[in-house]
């Protein structure tokens, strides 16, 4: 097996992506709670995760072909391990690039324009009713949901994949205490939105108006 260039050990670059997305993340989540500081902490933890391997040592690259024998090259490319895999070669990993950051561009796109309306309605004291949660009762969390999804078609490892599920369920129970709190302070009001409004994905006639090219001009606020 292949082991003199190993796919990664800029960690400088690691730092400085894991600063960048941090930044994005806690600027859009806004984690206030201890709890949410908790959920947000397992996000930190992927993407530490990620960009650990992804731009330093390659732990799953190493426990795949060392622990399973399966013969894996140590090089960068690797690190795409769907098209590595299953022998898609170059082609399949620009594909699974492509795939993986189109929905984290959407996902992101989703937190930032979630994030905007939450603001906006909050400071005119009423509920975030209208635009993205007109379609969805947490598109924030939806957001967070599509882009680790992203990142995991595009560059998956063993720690992402296994905390995937766990962010996945820490932010449904999220989801769940915040409108228990909105049906405290809200009453019939909001309880007539949740039974209208789907939690975090669009009714089947809504596609079309939730993936509208407009919703981003969130990135210009």
């Amino acid at each position: 097996m292949e082991t003199s260039a190993p796919p990664g050990g800029a960690w400088g670059l690691t730092i400085v992506m894991v600063v960048i997305v941090s930044w994005i993340l806690y600027r859009y989540v806004a984690p206030q709670s201890w709890k949410e500081w908790t959920r947000a902490g397992l996000i930190q933890a992927f993407i530490i995760a990620l960009y650990a391997e992804m731009y330093g040592f390659p732990l799953t690259l190493y426990l795949l072909s060392g622990w399973l024998g399966l013969d894996i090259p140590w090089l960068h490319q690797s690190g795409h391990l769907w098209a590595t895999l299953f022998g898609w070669g170059d082609l399949g990993a620009m594909l699974e690039m492509l795939v993986g950051y189109t929905l984290v561009f959407f996902g992101l796109s989703l937190l930032v324009e979630g994030w905007r309306e939450v603001y906006l309605a909050t400071r005119e004291g009423r509920l975030a009713t209208t635009g993205l949660y007109g379609l969805v009762r947490h598109p924030q969390y939806t957001g967070i949901f599509l882009a680790i999804v992203g990142q995991l078609v595009h560059w998956p490892t063993i720690p992402t994949l296994v905390l995937f599920p766990l962010i996945v369920w820490a932010y449904y129970r999220l989801a769940r205490r915040e409108e228990q709190q909105l049906l405290a302070r809200f009453g019939a009001t909001y309880l007539a939105y949740q039974q209208r409004v789907p939690m975090f994905f669009p009714r089947r006639g809504h596609w079309q108006q939730f993936l509208a090219p407009g919703r981003y001009r969130a990135f210009d606020a």
